[in-house]
Parts: C-alpha cells; structure tokens; sequence
C-alpha cells in the first residue's frame, strides 16, 4: 500500500565518516548534522559498495554491486534499461526531483553518436527530473549567478582557485573569490529552498546532492581558515612514504596516482609537507562546515513548513577521502577512510528510535530498497542491497549479513593507468574486492597479486599478515566468504522469473 509523505534524500560528496564519529569529530564544527543524529538513527558501520563517484553513485541509485551494473569507472556507461532510485519512484507516483548532480554516464546504444549526452559523464541518471544542473565540470546556472552578480573570470576554473586578499601570490588556504552567500554551495540550497517552497502540501522526492567537500579544495570566508591547521590531528599512517609503499605493491601507483598538488588549483606545485598537508585538511574541514551550514537551512524549512514530521530524510556521501591518511589522496585505495561514510535516517513514525545507533553493517546499496520500502513501492529483485525497516524500528533480521562488500576497478580502457603499468594488470582483471567483518579485512584481486588482510584485533591497517602462517586458516576462510557472496549476489534481475503455461511468474529476492 503506498503512504502519502515526503522524501528528501542528500548526498554529501566525499565526506567522511569520522568527521561526525572519530578521528576529525573533535575538530569540526557540524551543528546541524550533530542535531539531525540525535533525532534520527546513525549508521555507525556503514560503507560505500565502489569508488569513485560515478559508479558509487550508480550503486546507490540503483541498489546494485558494480559487479552488477558494471558502471565501474567515471565515465562507463550504465545500462539504459537498469532500474533505479527514479525509476521506481516514478511508479509510486512521485516526480523524482533532482537538484544536484548523479554523475551518470549515458548508455551509448540508446543515443546517436553525436548527441551531446555522450561528452560527458556527468549527466543524470534515467527518470530524475534535473531541476537544476550542478555538476562540477558544468555548472552553467551556478556561473551565470557569479557573473550576473558582478563576478569577473574568463576561465571557469579561475573560480575554483583561492585568491590572495591584498593581491600577490595565494595562499592554500585564502578564500575563493566569491563571497560565501554566492558559494555553489549556498547557490543549491536557494535554489531548493525556493524550488520546494511552492510545494507544501504535496508528497514529494527530492534529491539534493552537495559536491564539498570534494576538491578542488577551496572555500568562502570565512570557512577557508576556519580552522587552525596547526589543531589539527596528523594524518593516520607510517611516518616515512616508503613505509606505506613495502606494504603492498598496490600502494606505490595509488600515493603517486593522486598529491595534493591535484585538490588545490591555482599552484604550480604543492609540496607534501606537513604544513601543506594540514592547511588543506583544515580547508576540507572548512567546507564540511559549509555544508552543514546549508544542511541546516534545509531541515529548517521543513520544520518551519511543517513537513519534517511527515519526510523520510537519508543523509549520507557517496563515499570517503583519505585526506593525506597513509600519504594518500582521494578514494581510490583499499583504506576504510575512502569507504566509511555516514548515514543518517529519521522515520517520521519512529521517534522512539530518536539518537539510536545501529552496529550492524550496512551498505550503500540499502539505501534504495529502504525508500522504496518506506513509500509502498515494490523493490526489484535486480536491487541486491536490503531495506533497513527493520533495524530502523530496533529489529535486526535473524539472517541479516555480518560483513560489508567493496569493489574497486582500477583500469582504464583508452589509457592503461598507474596500476595496471605497475601491476602488469589488463582490462578485464584491473580490480579487487574489500571483505570486512568484525574483525578481519580481506582484498583480493581479480589478477595474480597477492591479497592483503588486515587484523583489527592486531595492528589493523598498519599491517598486511596475508602472508604469516598463522593466519591461513582465517584468509582461506574470508576468501571462501567472499567467492560465496560474489555466488549469491549474482544478477537477479530475471533469474527468479519463469515463463510457464499460465504466463510469467516471479519470487521476490528478499
């Protein structure tokens, strides 16, 4: 049966988990997302299923593992036909409003070769209604409010770059030459604000997705020196590059695949210093607060409005960054700190669950089912993430898993990369798997490379033991673990349908 109610569903790009629980909590200032835990149920173990942007997003929207959609890079294509977020939504009578950007690369079999749709892969994904186009590569909407309010550039990414304040050379952390009411930021919360204003009274479904903290790494006053890098906790990881490089072979091509020199634009180099370094994890921090700010404004308007007691809210990111952890940038690694994001979801009807924290793990991919769930709309079985209903409301599923899944591919068809030249790695076997349970993580590869396994109980991340005898039995029985979940969660989407004399059949999933 489908419920009359809202939905608003917020993506923060690139926020990690541990700047609302961890290493970075005591650091930032986030308000507003700190009141919204309290009221809702907070996710503590929950990780994105893929890296990086495009395909996280692709997992989310779709509920499916990118050993399913197979969207596995920036710029790879997603089946035309593949049921989502938007699409099911639509058949539970919403429009499903966009006011951001899903990063989908268009299926080029569905579109002539010279539909501008096929030049980029930030386009919106099937049946999301675009409200406003911001996506970071475009943003026409978002350039023409700078240059209608007096803003002078004649490069777009000029805008992206700090600005020294009494002229001169700039600074890492100066300020952006806009004004922090005319931010991106500030500019996508107007236009949801006055978008939805006319709306009330209405079920909707709104998804509005923040680009920061994701780089380039420059923010408004006063959010660009907001915080005193010299405060600030060091990076996590072995004091000395090389360290992190005799970890595993894997770790050489990832610390030079991304520097700080690439989320800063406007410098001819940036030296990896520890100076440099915490001036641009203070920025990040800067542009979390942002943000929240903004965030704030949005829950705002719905307890203002008197909506927020009728609105399903998820607020989460795509996926993580580690910010210089383990000399490191970016989400393109094996670490949690790229995968470990936060969720948030408050239940108009579950107040009595009001600050719970849930333990279990959980994945991106839940997120779909439990929307769907929560409208009346039936999940398809092509979705291989679960509907968190049940532990919303306190009830763990007897059968619920006890392990989280990643996939990360590293290769890149039209130019080999760092990696596969590396590695020595093809196409087809550039990619590993991330298995985490309690106690152990798994990476293995889809190439001949030896995995790596971390003991949380021991020395965690700091330490590879996939090699020592001692722990043989516990690699076997995680490598076993996770060929069994590649099995079960092969695609679903007509393997439980039958054609019989009386017509189609078919058996839900879950």
């Amino acid at each position: 049966m489908r419920r009359a109610g809202n939905v608003l569903f917020i993506i923060i790009d690139q926020l990690r988990a541990d700047c609302l629980n961890g290493a970075l909590a005591a650091h930032v200032d986030l308000p507003n997302l700190r009141e919204f835990m309290a009221d809702a149920v907070t996710f503590d173990r929950h990780y994105s299923v893929t890296n990086p942007c495009g395909p996280s997003r692709a997992s989310i929207l779709t509920g499916q593992y990118a050993m399913n959609h197979r969207s596995v890079r920036n710029g790879t294509p997603l089946r035309h036909d593949t049921p989502n977020i938007a699409t099911e939504m639509r058949k539970a009578g919403y429009v499903p409003l966009l006011f951001g950007y899903t990063d989908t690369t268009a299926d080029p079999r569905v579109h002539d070769p010279n539909d501008p749709i096929l030049r980029s892969y930030e386009n919106p994904m099937r049946g999301f209604e675009e409200v406003v186009e911001m996506r970071l590569e475009e943003s026409y909407p978002w350039r023409s409010h700078l240059l209608q309010k007096g803003y002078e550039f004649d490069d777009y990414w000029d805008v992206h770059k700090p600005v020294a304040r009494g002229g001169g050379n700039a600074r890492l952390n100066d300020p952006a030459m806009y004004a922090a009411q005319d931010s991106d930021t500030a500019f996508l919360t107007d236009v949801f604000l006055n978008s939805m204003a006319s709306r009330v009274g209405e079920s909707w479904f709104a998804h509005l997705t923040y680009i920061r903290p994701h780089p380039p790494l420059v923010a408004p006053a006063p959010y660009n020196d907001m915080y005193d890098a010299t405060s600030l906790p060091l990076p996590v990881g072995f004091a000395e590059a090389d360290s992190e490089r005799a970890l595993h072979p894997f770790f050489g091509p990832t610390m030079a695949k991304q520097t700080p020199a690439d989320f800063v634009l406007g410098f001819d180099q940036v030296d990896p210093t520890p100076e440099n370094i915490q001036t641009l994890r203070a920025v990040y921090l800067g542009l979390a607060t942002e943000v929240d700010h903004h965030v704030g404004r949005v829950l705002g308007f719905l307890k203002d409005s008197g909506q927020y007691d009728d609105t399903l809210i998820v607020i989460t990111a795509d996926h993580g960054e580690m910010l210089g952890d383990r000399h490191s940038w970016g989400k393109m690694t094996v670490y949690d700190a790229a995968y470990h994001t936060p969720l948030m979801i408050r239940l108009p009807e579950n107040q009595a669950r009001a600050g719970a924290v849930v333990s279990e793990p959980t994945e991106s991919i839940d997120i779909t089912p439990t929307i769907l769930e929560w409208v009346g709309q039936t999940i398809p079985n092509s979705m291989d993430g679960r509907s968190l209903m049940p532990v919303l409301h306190g009830q763990v599923p007897d059968d619920w898993r006890s392990y989280s899944f990643s996939e990360l591919d590293f290769s890149q068809p039209e130019r080999p990369t760092i990696w596969q030249k590396e590695l020595g790695t093809g196409h087809s076997d550039s990619c590993l798997g991330i298995l985490r349970d309690r106690r152990f993580t798994l990476v293995e590869f889809a190439a001949d490379v030896s995995p790596m396994l971390f003991d949380h109980a021991a020395q965690g991340e700091m330490e590879n033991v996939a090699e020592k005898p001692e722990y043989a039995t516990e690699l076997a029985r995680l490598t076993r673990l996770m060929l069994r979940h590649r099995m079960r969660n092969m695609d679903h989407t007509l393997s439980l349908h039958s054609i019989t004399p009386d017509g189609p059949m078919s058996k839900d999933r879950f």
